[in-house]
């Protein structure tokens, strides 16, 4: 919220993964309207997502993006680490 206005969301969920003992968070969904982009909102969702996920003691938060979103990535460097993962998927 941004003077009594919504300016962003976030999706996040959490799972179970064979690779850790706690559940871990999917954040899979951010948005922050573009009039406020550069701002700080969408490192405040972000944020968000990690008290929560911190106080239900998942062990990890993790999202994907698209590797040409400059723009967002130069904040996900700042706050999160890039993994050595490549995503496979086939569409039906």
């Amino acid at each position: 919220m941004l003077d009594g206005k919504p300016v962003g969301l976030a999706h996040f969920l959490f799972h179970r993964s064979c690779w850790h003992r706690n559940s871990i968070c999917y954040l899979q969904d951010l948005f922050a309207d573009p009039d406020v982009r550069g701002q700080g909102i969408g490192r405040a969702l972000i944020e968000a997502v990690y008290a929560r996920a911190n106080a239900e003691k998942a062990e990890e938060v993790y999202w994907m993006t698209q590797d040409f979103n400059a723009n967002a990535r130069k904040l996900y460097d700042r706050i999160g680490g890039k993994t050595p993962f490549i995503v496979y998927q086939k569409t039906f």
